[in-house]
């Protein structure tokens, strides 16, 4: 594999986006190598992590060489930078699926909105990831494909954002758009040793089917400066570094089951509280708090959960009789739920100001994201709706009460388990948080470099901490 792109073999992939784009901008690198670098990479690793459904060499070749005339090159803050897009946000001339076979062969007329910003500040669009069928899963995979995960290949990246997180912690772009409705960003960050963002409501351009308000669209990264950056074009703010707070910062831990009987694991409890000691040695005060879902909370983020699945068929005009039998299952019931009106916005809103009440004396939440490591990778879509669900609603409960919501929360690596497996934890914090959210995690990433791809698939072939 040529990992170079460049005058004298400059070492191309691998680099965070912010670098690439910096080195387009002054033309030591152009566009056009820098792709190829990458696609070079990804035609080396694809084979072993299944992450792409679609490879558009040829289109984005096109478009690299577009970026190299553009008159504005010099200005664009990511020139030159390939990026990979989840199978559910429209790119021109490409057909999102949803994950399933079932969608109609219809490509999109043109992009979605985040689509369009990224573009217009000089990205690359290299290809479309998979995700499993219409977002409900937390493992990517599909009749004839599994995807897996980098750091573990006998693992899964999770889902639904699966594939985009496989893709840039195997290096293979350095950043990855795609959508979290229920952790969707989160657990694939958490699994694959990633940093990412699930941004508050109404911050940045969410699907056509948002599940009732708790899909928000954003970006997976291995650096929080590539992360801020990135989330901000997607907003459509000018960018820049998060602003420092005015002084430290008041953080509640929380580490006691959300659901009874479903207890995190001790290696997940100990790199919270590692990150907790940090924090206090940073000067922030760290104090103990309980998180408590209610049930009817919990009842309203299921509803809508199932009622996705029957919408998601309704926007992507699939048949249901085609979908994958764990599917047919969910959307019917999901049909029946939103029969009886138990998707109720009044559910959301009341959660949402009783979290929001929860930050009223301190800044931020620290919790883990899993309850243990990432589930194996094997064809989930072969086992029944109850084996899917109980897979994930025992592994993934940290995440879903800030989709219903509608609260910001971020994931970042804390470490490696015993068995080489990635680490995380997760803040949330009240409504139009996220740069401090942004601001924490980069003060936490000086302190604590983290590695920034998967040992084996480093296209360094060296430990890559984010400090260097």
């Amino acid at each position: 594999m040529d990992a170079s792109g460049g005058p004298g073999g400059a070492r191309v992939v691998g680099l965070p986006a912010t670098e690439i784009a910096a080195r387009v901008r002054s033309g030591e690198l152009s566009a056009v190598a820098v792709v190829r670098a990458h696609l070079a990479h990804l035609a080396d690793v694809e084979p072993r992590i299944g992450a792409f459904r679609v490879v558009r060499a040829e289109a984005a070749l096109a478009e690299a060489a577009a970026v190299d005339a553009a008159p504005d090159r010099s200005s664009l803050p990511l020139a030159g930078v390939p990026v990979a897009v989840k199978d559910n946000i429209a790119v021109t001339g490409e057909t999102p699926t949803g994950g399933s076979p079932a969608c109609p062969a219809a490509p999109a007329s043109e992009d979605h909105p985040v689509i369009a910003r990224v573009r217009a500040a000089g990205a690359v669009v290299l290809g479309i990831t998979r995700m499993p069928e219409l977002g409900l899963y937390a493992a990517t995979d599909a009749p004839g494909a599994v995807s897996r995960n980098p750091w573990d290949t006998a693992r899964s990246p999770a889902g639904s954002s699966g594939g985009s997180a496989a893709a840039v912690a195997a290096g293979v772009v350095p950043l990855a758009l795609g959508n979290d409705g229920m952790g969707s960003l989160r657990l694939p960050a958490a699994a694959c040793g990633l940093v990412t963002l699930k941004p508050g409501r109404g911050v940045v351009p969410t699907l056509p089917d948002d599940w009732s308000g708790m899909v928000e669209n954003g970006v997976l990264a291995t650096t929080v400066a590539d992360l801020a950056l990135a989330t901000s074009l997607l907003a459509g703010e000018r960018p820049g570094p998060p602003a420092a707070p005015a002084g430290p910062l008041r953080i509640a831990v929380s580490t006691a089951p959300l659901v009874p009987g479903v207890p995190t694991d001790g290696p997940a409890r100990a790199a919270v509280q590692a990150v907790a000691a940090e924090l206090r040695s940073a000067g922030h005060t760290v104090v103990r708090r309980r998180l408590v879902v209610p049930p009817g909370a919990a009842g309203g983020t299921l509803a809508r959960w199932l009622a996705g699945a029957d919408s998601g068929t309704e926007a992507l005009g699939i048949d249901r009789a085609a979908l994958q039998p764990r599917s047919r299952t969910h959307a019917r019931i999901g049909r029946l739920v939103r029969r009886a009106g138990l998707v109720r916005p009044r559910t959301a809103e009341r959660f949402r100001q009783r979290m929001t009440a929860f930050f009223s004396d301190v800044d931020l939440l620290l919790t883990p994201v899993t309850t243990g490591p990432p589930l194996p990778a094997r064809p989930w879509h072969e086992r029944s709706f109850t084996s899917n669900v109980w897979a994930n609603a025992r592994w993934a409960p940290w995440t879903p009460p800030w989709n219903l919501a509608g609260l910001p929360a971020l994931v970042l690596p804390a470490g490696t388990r015993p068995e080489g497996h990635p680490l995380a934890v997760q803040f949330a914090g009240p409504p139009g948080s996220e740069t401090r959210l942004l601001w924490l995690a980069g003060e936490l990433e000086r302190r604590q470099p983290w590695r920034r791809h998967a040992p084996v698939f480093d296209p360094a072939g060296a430990p890559s901490p984010a400090s260097v």
